[in-house]
């Protein structure tokens, strides 16, 4: 798979190889430079009034980008006051030139700088911070927060706002929350991973003149998810589909949370799975015969009954886990399910009963693999990677279980076995209730069944649910979503001009 030019995010060290590329290619860096803070003020004239502006310079190339939108600002009428972390006559390169051209003064930084001003320019670090702030630019950032939200100080950050991992969106010692950040040519990792994200405020990704062509050399293995990497494959029915060609999908259901079950089988059937079967518990067969009239019920009390009834080779993707419980019966369904050669689903038990055994998903059958753990579980399963961040350790894992891993969160990461790994944004905040968990699963259930491959599916059901979400609004309960999620699928295709 490719990342689509648009989605692409750009690691620190590969948004540093797409500036020497294109220096490289003869444009000059104070050219990129001056068109950074060039942009930068445009957004800040098109979004404030007119006002006292305070621009924070750092000591290095960050520095340098607010060097240009002072001078700029100043050009335009606003009143503005630089502050530089350190002395000037230890700028070098671009940055040096940058601070050159600007002919006000140049104060040291100071939490005073902040007074009078409407908006100030963040511009001490960029994502290449790789260290806790500390001493004046802690101080800095301090103030910034202390004085910013409810209609105070406006914060524009260049690139991401000062303390915060561009590759990681963890916080180094702290953060200000920014109103606006302005960042260039493609957006990173951090600026869309919590905590980061939370600080990022409203993004604007400007083009300062670095062609989508590097991307091709620099060949990036993260993006934004979006409909261009995987609607293709979204198809709806055609003439000559019939049920059995949409595939028959097989949830192993518990016998006390049956909730959970049918929450995914709903997804899984609005998806567009063709045949959907329960397999409960003898004892809980009834209640899920009473439940609904669409779906097919088939008691399992044994890892036999239940082989028995995967057995089937039109039964082409299985599903382990919502609302099973932490039983012996649970795990055998999902050993189960690994040695038929399924396309299988492992959701919170099935994860859970796992624990520090990873190892074993990878010894399957061949057959797709998708997992979807939350924080906790992920962290029982695979308790070494805790130190990596969020997308690194969903990477690793990925790799270690040989299938994809779908590490939810309001920053969804989505990891394939050979590195590719996605981020998701669309998500609103609602989808945090009870069950939307179990209707993900669901959702990629029954894309599985379909036929589409395992990392399209993953990256399609969680975007489908996330938009569904958004659709429906706050006070959002699980069982909406379902009846949303064929809406969902129309949008993402025509989004991506697949009709």
């Amino acid at each position: 798979m490719t990342i689509p030019a648009k989605d692409a995010l750009l690691t620190v060290d590969e948004m540093a190889r797409a500036d020497q590329l294109t220096i490289a290619g003869g444009t000059p860096g104070i050219n990129l430079m001056e068109a950074a803070g060039r942009g930068a003020a445009r957004c800040i004239q098109r979004r404030y009034a007119p006002g006292g502006v305070s621009v924070l310079c750092g000591p290095g190339m960050n520095g340098g980008d607010g060097f240009v939108v002072a001078r700029v600002l100043r050009e335009a009428g606003w009143p503005v006051r630089v502050g530089l972390l350190g002395s000037r006559d230890k700028l070098t390169g671009d940055a040096a030139i940058a601070s050159a051209a600007w002919s006000g003064p140049v104060a040291p930084i100071s939490d005073r700088l902040l007074d009078g001003a409407a908006v100030v320019v963040d511009a001490l670090f960029g994502a290449g911070l790789n260290r806790d702030l500390s001493g004046d630019a802690l101080m800095m950032v301090q103030a910034m927060r202390a004085r910013s939200g409810g209609g105070r100080l406006k914060i524009v950050a260049i690139d991401v706002p000062s303390g915060v991992e561009g590759d990681t969106g963890r916080i180094r010692g702290d953060a200000a929350p920014a109103d606006m950040t302005v960042t260039f040519f493609r957006a990173k990792p951090g600026h869309l991973l919590l905590p980061g994200r939370a600080l990022v405020g409203d993004l604007r990704v400007l083009d300062i003149g670095i062609a989508d062509s590097v991307l091709d050399e620099i060949a990036p293995n993260q993006g934004r998810n979006g409909p261009a990497s995987w609607a293709r494959g979204l198809g709806s029915p055609g003439m000559d589909d019939h049920k059995y060609r949409r595939g028959h999908a097989v949830i192993a259901a518990g016998g006390v949370m049956t909730g959970a079950a049918r929450l995914a089988a709903m997804a899984a059937r609005r998806i567009g799975a063709g045949l959907l079967t329960i397999a409960p518990p003898a004892s809980a067969g009834p209640l899920f015969r009473a439940a609904s009239s669409g779906f097919l019920v088939d008691d399992c009390d044994t890892r036999e009954h239940f082989e028995n009834v995967i057995a089937d080779p039109r039964r082409n993707a299985v599903l382990v886990g919502p609302g099973n419980g932490l039983e012996a019966r649970t795990r055998a369904c999902a050993e189960a399910a690994l040695r038929a050669g399924k396309a299988v689903v492992l959701d919170a038990d099935a994860l859970t009963l796992f624990a520090g055994e990873a190892e074993v998903l990878a010894r399957r059958e061949a057959g797709a693999l998708v997992i979807t753990p939350h924080d906790g579980e992920f962290a029982r399963l695979f308790p070494d990677l805790g130190n990596l961040g969020k997308l690194e350790r969903t990477r690793a894992a990925a790799s270690r279980i040989n299938g994809v891993v779908v590490l939810k969160g309001a920053d969804t990461v989505i990891a394939a076995p050979d590195g590719m790994a996605l981020i998701n944004s669309n998500a609103p905040p609602w989808l945090a209730t009870g069950g939307t968990g179990d209707v993900l699963a669901g959702t990629v259930l029954g894309l599985l069944a379909q036929g589409m491959p395992a990392f399209e599916v993953a990256q399609a059901a969680v975007w489908l649910n996330g938009e569904a979400a958004r659709h429906i609004g706050e006070g959002l309960i699980a069982e909406d979503i379902p009846e949303h999620l064929a809406a969902a699928a129309i949008k993402a295709r025509r989004a991506a001009a697949f009709k």
